[in-house]
């Protein structure tokens, strides 16, 4: 058996120990077995970066964060589009993968990635994809690996800003990854008690942030912790089109959303404001115990559907099981936070504001 593996998009912290997990799986059911890995993702495929792994490889990798391949984004609109020399990059994909002679190519993405790895299926591949990616946003599975890794480290951001927020009575914005959804945002502000959480799917009023602060200054707390998306927007934001809201963010002087509340805030409140971006920490260190047990579980559950010749799905966890979803009924769909979740109802009855009342 010859199975390719490549991961790509943003790296995260499980990726290796996901590898690991499938060709554990695969080395323990088959008796002869070549893998073989892509270099910086789709990159890896088109230009035949190819490298025959052995099992010193996936040696003590489930511990590692980032990825032993090393990853890349291939935007999946540029996919078609024949690069700076013509080279077909479709073709140029099909033809790596049939040279090598592969069975199944395994693929670790987002969502970007999952629409390629559909697209090589639609071209007659065998393909696997496994779900990666820190905003937990695909469609189809309840969880995605590297999401509860980077809840960790932003908890950690925001626990270590209560106490100087605290000290100097402040009101600190904490800048949580997360353009689209805002999943990451909501868990890590919830677990962390801030007490307002701005999200990409719950534009907000400047006013309701305003008298947030101002109710808890006027109860004696003296300070205010907000966790706010990278795509949080305002109300009249969002109704803007695409290339208002563009133009827009280009002759603004703040870089980001975190800056835009935090000068909003001084404005308003006359308060010092203090702006904190964990940035690609988010991404970075060992993976979770979670994460660990989640990869376990997907690669293992990728090496039986490859045995089975199970193509042309995703590896999902679905109500705490692992699952096979077909690929061309959740690619290209985003899975986003619902406003009216239990989990927001919950967090708003415990006195934490999202901006929009």
């Amino acid at each position: 058996m010859r199975i390719g593996l490549l991961t790509s998009g943003g790296d995260c912290q499980a990726l290796n120990a996901a590898m690991r997990g499938v060709v554990k799986g695969l080395a323990n059911n088959v008796n002869d077995l070549e893998v073989y890995g892509f270099f910086n993702g789709y990159k890896g495929l088109i230009y035949s970066d190819y490298r025959l792994l052995t099992s010193k490889d996936f040696s003590g990798i489930l511990t590692k964060g980032g990825t032993i391949l090393g990853s890349s984004r291939c935007p999946f609109k540029e996919m078609r589009i024949p690069d700076e020399n013509g080279l077909d990059k479709v073709e140029a994909m099909k033809s790596t993968y049939y040279k090598l002679n592969l069975d199944c190519l395994v693929v670790l993405g987002g969502n970007g990635s999952q629409k390629s790895a559909n697209l090589l299926r639609e071209e007659g591949l065998n393909v696997i994809h496994l779900p990666k990616t820190i905003d937990n946003d695909i469609y189809g599975t309840d969880m995605t690996f590297g999401f509860y890794s980077a809840i960790d480290v932003a908890c950690d951001a925001i626990d270590r800003i209560h106490t100087t927020a605290a000290s100097h009575n402040r009101v600190f914005i904490v800048e949580v990854m997360g353009h689209k959804v805002g999943w990451l945002t909501l868990y890590s502000g919830v677990a962390s008690g801030a007490d307002i959480i701005l999200l990409p799917e719950i534009p907000y009023d400047e006013k309701y942030i305003i008298d947030a602060i101002n109710r808890r200054n006027k109860d004696g707390k003296g300070f205010t912790i907000i966790a706010v998306a990278e795509g949080a927007i305002s109300k009249k934001e969002a109704e803007l089109t695409k290339k208002e809201l563009k133009k827009k963010r280009e002759k603004e002087v703040h870089p980001s959303a975190a800056y835009r509340i935090a000068k909003l805030v001084e404005e308003k409140t006359g308060a010092e404001a203090r702006v904190t971006v964990p940035g690609h920490t988010q991404r970075g260190g060992s993976p979770c115990p979670y994460d660990r047990a989640l990869c376990t579980r997907l690669g293992s559950a990728a090496a039986k559907a490859i045995i089975e010749k199970k193509y042309g799905n995703m590896v999902a966890l679905i109500d705490g099981e692992t699952k096979l979803v077909p690929l061309e009924e959740v690619a290209g769909k985003l899975k986003g936070v619902d406003p009216k979740c239990k989990m927001i109802k919950e967090a708003k009855f415990m006195g934490i504001s999202f901006g929009d009342e």
